[in-house]
């Protein structure tokens, strides 16, 4: 694959520490959530992946729609992302909730939907890793 775009990001100090992008754009406290003994004071890597992956299946599902020709402009995307003990180490979970426009009908929203899972990349890189659940709301 030839990238078409690289991002850059940089975490220091683990879960407890910072991340920032090469350009300055982000640069955030990280701390872990209070549920896995942290003070839930920074924000974590789950959020970040939990946002990312929204953003990119909403721009995936945008792409899928105007192939279609089915507007899905107003549609909104929101990723749980949970994670829990898998034999010694930690796996990760996905619920992708989307909310489609009332104007989509159920069959084509959820075709379209689909679709959008076969070419997000963030749907192609955890495929086969971790579960990820489509809910149509």
């Amino acid at each position: 694959m030839d990238a078409l775009y690289t991002a850059v990001a940089t975490a220091t100090h683990g879960r407890d520490g910072r991340a920032y992008t090469n350009d300055g754009k982000i640069d955030v406290a990280l701390a872990p959530p209070v549920e896995l003994g942290g003070n839930g004071q920074g924000t974590n890597p789950e959020q970040l992946f939990a946002a990312g992956y929204a953003a990119c299946f909403g721009s995936a599902l945008g792409l899928v729609g105007r192939q279609a020709k089915v507007d899905v402009s107003d549609a909104a995307v929101t990723a749980e992302v949970g994670i829990g003990k898998q034999g010694e180490g930690f796996a990760l979970k996905v619920a992708l909730r989307v909310e489609l426009p009332d104007s989509v009908d159920p069959e084509t929203g959820r075709k379209l939907v689909e679709q959008a899972h076969q070419v997000c990349p963030y749907s192609n890189a955890t495929r086969g890793n971790i579960e990820v659940d489509l809910v149509i709301e």
